[in-house]
């Protein structure tokens, strides 16, 4: 059972009973005055920041290609936003972790999406359009280590992992309800929609974060810390360079990056190119699937992680990419949609609840648990990254069917490294 415990507040006594509440398969013993002041504003926050992480993406590649832009250039375009964000990430880290208003770390990736959605729709030129790829970018190298550090800091690092297990299960559920708004949106009234929907979904996470009470937040737990950091500051270079697991991680999580990134979009152009489907419904179909998915899966690893650890839940992830890529090679169109949508579900929902989990559990004590998401987060950005690039030149080249395959590979490697260096993060 997870507890929660009411802040001391210098105020005339007042009764601290509290009663259990049932949130699946977990009870939460929450005091009654603090559970809708802390708890539901973070999972709405989880909901409605969904925009904020992949926002427009999934959906800038069949706009641009409507408008007679080729794979490689955008490919490029969505590599350099993808790079800035990777460049920011690991800073921002550090930032949150000696940050005293971790709400704030969620308000400025609010504004960036709603500039991201704003500067697109008023020019498609190559500036801009980079422009909002790096503005997107920038809220999403925040908002997850900004959000990691406000769950450590109500939950401690006892109930991270059930707490952090459901806000990935409202994130999941906020990205389907939000594809599936796009999609239909998008059919409706075109892709203006779909733009000014992801500006919305921002500015009402804005709105649910600042409902968190400030003081409820912890932050010598919200960055892992044991002793006071005035006396004895961690070494942040040591916690990135000589901590192995956090190293071993990263650099599976990049080869998986590398070719699990471009597959979804090239399975969208791919078929909205060969005329099998309409690009804004196509684009929420195989969105609203995976994040269906994901609701699910998410609270599946919860368990499994309380149970066991993280690695066995992490390698799994992994062996979920080879597959999808043999299959994206033979099936292409909505034929390919579910079976496809279904396994990206699974490997991408148990990596959301696992990896997070698995950087606080190994960095506790160290007070450097955010910058460790950061560093994580750019080390896997670097494959996404090029992912994009990558894949679109390959398939202006070979075509996208060779192309699938070949990223597809990339998950063997990242299950054989994560197999071959097990020593290291099987205890986590």
């Amino acid at each position: 059972m997870l507890l929660f415990r009411p802040l001391r507040r210098k105020r005339p006594a007042i009764s601290t009973c509290a009663r259990p509440h049932a949130i699946g398969s977990i009870t939460f013993s929450v005091s009654m005055t603090s559970r809708p002041s802390r708890i539901w504003p973070l999972f709405a926050v989880n909901f409605f920041m969904a925009d904020m992480q992949s926002g427009i993406g999934p959906f800038v590649g069949v706009f641009l290609q409507e408008r007679g832009w080729a794979t490689g250039l955008i490919g490029t375009a969505l590599t350099i936003g993808n790079v800035a964000g990777m460049l920011v990430t690991t800073p921002i880290g550090g930032f949150i972790d000696s940050s005293r208003n971790k709400r704030l770390w969620v308000v400025i990736p609010g504004i960036f999406v709603v500039l991201a959605s704003a500067i697109i729709l008023i020019s498609q030129n190559f500036r801009a359009v980079t422009f909002s790829q790096v503005a997107q970018s920038l809220a999403s190298a925040a908002i997850v280590p900004a959000v990691t550090g406000i769950t450590l800091g109500i939950a401690k690092q006892k109930g991270f992992n059930a707490l952090n297990g459901r806000n990935q299960a409202f994130n999941h559920a906020g990205n389907m309800v939000g594809a599936a708004l796009s999609g239909y949106l998008g059919y409706k009234f075109g892709y203006v929609a779909v733009f000014v929907l992801a500006a919305v979904f921002g500015a009402i996470a804005i709105a649910c974060v600042l409902m968190i009470p400030a003081k409820a937040i912890d932050d010598r737990q919200a960055r892992g810390s044991k002793e006071d950091e005035s006396k004895n500051p961690p070494d942040a270079m040591s916690v990135l360079l000589k901590h192995k697991p956090l190293l071993v991680l990263a650099l599976a999580l990049a080869i998986f990056h590398l070719g699990n990134a471009a597959i979804v979009p090239l399975y969208g152009l791919a078929a909205v190119a060969e005329g099998q489907a309409n690009g804004p419904s196509f684009v929420a179909t195989t969105v609203v699937i995976a994040q269906g998915v994901m609701v699910v899966t998410s609270l599946v690893a919860m368990q499994a992680a309380g149970k066991r650890n993280y690695w066995p839940v992490i390698l799994a992830s992994f062996m979920f990419l080879p597959v999808r890529g043999v299959l994206a090679f033979f099936v292409t169109g909505w034929w390919g949609v579910v079976p496809m949508q279904v396994l990206d579900g699974i490997g991408t929902g148990l990596q959301t609840v696992a990896v997070p989990g698995m950087v606080a559990r190994s960095l506790d004590g160290t007070g450097r648990i955010n910058l460790g998401q950061g560093a994580v987060i750019t080390v896997q950005g670097v494959g996404a990254s090029l992912s994009p690039a990558l894949g679109g030149w390959i398939a202006q080249w070979i075509g996208y069917g060779p192309t699938f395959l070949l990223l597809g590979g990339f998950g063997l490697a990242s299950t054989a490294l994560w197999l071959a260096f097990g020593a290291h993060v099987k205890k986590y």
